[in-house]
């Protein structure tokens, strides 16, 4: 049996299990991160992750997805981290840098009266190449390309902000059976590591309702890299600004493409819920 402490936090409803490594060591990660994850009879969450130290970074993030397996980055999980270290005083500063296995990510934390309120993530560069998000495609880039899905057509516009994307706009996000599309898109042959699908809907220049279904996890409040792979390809596909309001089922994300510099900047809340104490 392993006993650990714990804080589940969430960013704008993207909810995580988070574990403080500087104190706690977790047996068995893959497995863990399932049994914590699950709703029913575990603590309930989109996954687990591990805030460690790092020799590269003032932070190393380590995430799980619900159902055990490990994920590159994730944009709300980072805000959380964020809030984290700084509210629990393992920093003072307030701009962090955050190790990750999609690059160190840069934190700029918005703190009233001595807590983080929000926080903004310089997300990187958007990977834009087919072959390295992976998408099994011919085309340099995939920009509002056809791809067959459970009999139909939808135009898909693949990026990678560290994990993999396929952004596909629709009409109406309110009316879509995410759980039945969703895991066809997640499984389709054309991405071989498996994919995170975004469902958006352009409201006007400046504001894109979505939904999303996150490889490993299912539907979730909120995906932080979707949001902002969601603004990138927005703005390839001539439908919106560079700057953006990304309306989520968790609440809403600001994304911004620089262009000149080529690096996408998301702010959003990061939120505390509770701490606890499990046995597994």
């Amino acid at each position: 049996m392993q006993t650990f402490k714990f804080s589940k936090m969430h960013g704008a409803g993207n909810d995580y299990i988070y574990v403080n490594c500087f104190e706690e060591s977790i047996e068995d990660i893959n497995e863990t991160a399932a049994k914590v994850s699950d709703r029913h009879f575990g603590i309930g969450s989109d996954g687990l992750v591990l805030i460690c130290p790092s020799k590269v970074a003032d932070f190393r993030m380590d995430m799980y997805n619900s159902d055990g397996t490990q994920a590159e980055m994730c944009g709300n999980a980072t805000r959380c981290v964020g809030k984290y270290v700084y509210d629990r005083g393992l920093t003072d500063k307030t701009q962090v840098t955050l190790e990750t296995l999609a690059g160190i990510k840069i934190l700029d934390l918005n703190v009233k009266e001595g807590k983080v309120e929000s926080v903004c993530v310089n997300m990187g560069s958007p990977e834009l190449k087919s072959k390295n998000i992976p998408i099994n495609s011919k085309l340099e880039r995939f920009v509002d390309e056809p791809v067959l899905v459970n009999g139909r057509e939808y135009k898909v516009t693949g990026v990678s902000m560290g994990n993999p994307h396929a952004v596909t706009f629709i009409d109406d996000t309110d009316s879509l059976e995410i759980e039945k599309i969703g895991p066809k898109f997640e499984n389709h042959t054309m991405f071989p590591k498996r994919i995170n699908t975004e469902f958006a809907q352009i409201v006007d220049r400046n504001t894109i309702k979505m939904r999303v279904w996150e490889r490993g996890a299912g539907e979730t409040l909120a995906c932080g890299t979707g949001a902002c792979a969601t603004l990138v390809a927005a703005v390839l596909n001539g439908l919106t600004d560079d700057e953006a309001d990304l309306i989520l089922l968790g609440g809403t994300l600001h994304i911004r493409w620089d262009r000149e510099e080529n690096k996408v900047y998301m702010t959003g809340p990061a939120q505390f819920v509770f701490d606890g104490v499990i046995s597994l």
